[in-house]
């Protein structure tokens, strides 16, 4: 990659790697080790294609359709690997939101790795539908029942107690 170029890749990277992870974040269901791997993984793949990812129409949307076809694709293949334990933190979270954020994080594990992302990318990200179904390489009409599908399962997850975390 020529020079010029190399300072294109390093000020996007610079530009959206936090939304990159924030988004990869919420697909890996708060998992901090696998959000960074996604990020990293997505990097990657977008400097390889820079010079097309570049001159396309909307390169944000390229690097984050990639991310959540490399989080779709490393679901798929991930029968067999690594369990988690427990659910540990990294660090204390802090703030009003606390449980709120992880009884979401939570609730959002547990749902199949497609729901994530439509929930993700049409309400977190919100994207339209045809958007969506375009990165998802999915029908409109896919999209809207599976999000709907997927808000329920959300709310039966997360039952009652939502309204006991909601801080007014």
């Amino acid at each position: 990659m020529k020079s010029a170029q190399e300072d294109e890749y390093l000020e996007f990277v610079t530009a959206r790697a936090k939304a990159l992870y924030r988004s990869a974040y919420v697909l890996a269901a708060g998992d901090t080790h696998l959000a960074e791997d996604l990020v990293q993984e997505t990097l990657g793949r977008v400097y390889v294609h820079w010079k097309r990812v570049a001159g396309a129409e909307n390169p944000v949307a390229y690097a984050q359709t990639v991310l959540v076809r490399t989080f779709l694709s490393l679901r798929r293949r991930r029968s067999t690997g690594e369990r988690p334990l427990g659910n540990m933190p990294d660090r204390a979270a802090s703030g009003p939101d606390t449980a709120l954020r992880l009884a979401l994080l939570d609730a959002l594990g547990q749902l199949p790795p497609r729901d994530r992302a439509v929930l993700l990318l049409r309400y977190w990200e919100d994207r339209s539908i045809e958007e969506t179904a375009r990165m998802l390489r999915l029908s409109g009409s896919a999209v809207r029942s599976q999000g709907t599908r997927a808000l329920g399962r959300l709310r039966v997850l997360l039952g009652d107690s939502l309204s006991d975390l909601v801080t007014h």
